[in-house]
C-alpha cells in the first residue's frame, strides 16, 4: 500500500527549494499525495496557490486538490514585526512582508501573472484546515503531515480537531535551526532562527507541543550546504519530461536545497546517516530571542509540554544527490 500524505508547503515559484521538494514527493511512485495545503510564508498565500496548481498542470496531476489555507499568522503581523525590529534590529529575510524584495507586494489579495504560465486549474474551495482534519478522520493513523512551510495551517487544524495528533501518523517538518556549519549571513549572528518558526511563532508553539505519534525534524543545519547546481539541472534536462524542461527553465542554481532534503529524507530516512533526540520549543518571550528553536538533551528540559523529536544531524550527500536526479527524471 502506498504512503499517504499530506504537504503544507508555502508553494513559492515557479520552481525553487519549495516546488522542487513538491515535485519530488508527487514522483515517488511510493506516495499518495492527497492533497497540498497552502499558507501565506515565503509569498502571500493567493499567488502560491496558483503556482501550485500551474505545477500540477505541468505534471498532470491535477487530481491533487490544492486547498488555500491561513492568509496570515497566528498574532505576528507586518506591523508587529516592524515594532520588534525597531528594537531588535532587522530580519535578514521575512517571506511575504519583505517588500524591498522583488515580486514582493503588500496587499495579501493581489496577485501577477506566472512566469510558467497562469494555471487554469482552481483551488479546492475547502479551506486548508478543514481539509486537513476531514482527511484525518477518514484515513486514521495512515496519513503523514509533510510540512515545508510556517506551522499556520497545522495549528488551526489542531484547534479543530484537538485529537488530530492520534489521527495523523507522523509530522516530518522542514524548519528550526541549531548550529549550521555556514557563512551565510542570515544564520551566523542568529543561529537559532529560521524562517519557517519565526513567521509564526504562536503556531510554531502549538504544533511541536502537541503529542504526536512521531516528530521529525529536518532543520536548517542537514541542508543549508547542499546546493542545487548548473550540474544536476543538466542531468534532469535530459529526460525530456515537462517537468524537466521547467526545471531547466526556472530552477535556481546554487541554492541551499533546504526542502528538497527534506522531502528526500522523508521518502527515505536512509539518507540520513545521524539522527539525535532533542525535547525542541519555541521562544515566544518578545525579546531579542523571539520565535528562535529552544532544545534540550533529554532530562534537562524543563518540563513545560516541551515534546521529544528526532532531529535530522548529518546527510549522505552522494545518495541524495542522486535521488534528487532520479526523482525529477521520472517518466510521467
Amino acid at each position: 500500500m502506498r504512503r499517504k500524505v499530506i504537504i503544507d508547503q508555502d508553494t513559492l515559484g515557479p520552481a525553487g527549494t519549495n516546488l522542487q521538494a513538491v515535485a519530488l514527493l508527487l514522483n515517488a511512485p511510493e506516495i499518495e499525495v492527497l492533497a497540498i495545503t497552502v499558507p501565506t510564508g515565503d509569498h502571500w498565500r493567493d499567488q502560491q496557490v496558483r503556482h501550485a496548481l500551474r505545477l500540477l498542470e505541468i505534471m498532470v496531476r491535477t487530481e491533487i486538490p490544492v486547498a488555500p489555507g491561513a492568509e496570515m499568522p497566528l498574532a505576528s503581523t507586518p506591523a508587529t514585526v516592524a515594532a520588534w525590529e525597531a528594537v531588535h534590529g532587522k530580519l535578514v529575510y521575512n517571506g511575504a512582508w519583505d517588500l524591498a524584495r522583488p515580486g514582493r507586494w503588500a496587499d495579501p489579495r493581489e496577485v501577477c501573472d506566472l512566469p510558467e504560465g497562469n494555471p487554469k486549474s482552481p483551488p479546492a474551495a475547502e479551506a486548508a484546515s478543514d481539509l486537513i482534519v476531514r482527511l484525518a478522520r477518514r484515513h486514521p493513523g495512515e496519513i503523514s503531515l509533510w510540512c515545508g512551510a510556517p506551522f499556520t495551517n497545522v495549528a488551526l487544524a489542531l484547534a479543530l480537531e484537538p485529537r488530530l495528533p492520534e489521527l495523523i501518523r507522523e509530522v516530518h517538518f522542514m524548519g528550526g535551526s541549531f548550529a549550521p556549519a555556514t557563512a551565510a549571513r542570515e544564520f551566523v549572528q542568529n543561529p537559532r532562527r529560521e524562517f519557517n518558526l519565526r513567521f509564526d511563532p504562536e503556531a510554531a508553539r502549538t504544533v511541536l507541543r502537541a503529542p504526536w505519534r512521531r516528530l521529525v525534524c529536518a532543520p536548517i543545519d542537514i541542508s543549508q550546504n547542499e546546493r542545487a547546481t548548473p550540474d544536476l539541472f543538466a542531468r534532469i534536462a535530459r529526460a525530456g519530461t515537462p517537468l524537466a524542461a521547467y526545471l531547466d527553465r526556472f530552477g535556481r542554481r546554487d541554492r541551499p536545497m533546504w526542502d528538497e532534503v527534506a522531502a528526500a529524507t522523508w521518502l527515505d530516512e536512509s539518507l540520513v546517516t545521524r539522527f539525535d533526540d532533542y525535547f525542541i520549543d519555541v521562544n515566544l518571550h518578545h525579546g531579542a530571542s523571539y520565535g528562535d528553536m529552544l532544545s534540550w538533551d533529554p532530562g534537562h528540559e524543563p518540563g513545560q509540554g516541551e515534546r521529544r523529536a528526532r532531529i535530522q544531524k548529518h546527510l549522505d550527500d552522494a545518495r541524495f544527490y542522486e535521488a534528487f536526479v532520479a526523482l525529477c527524471s521520472v517518466q510521467p
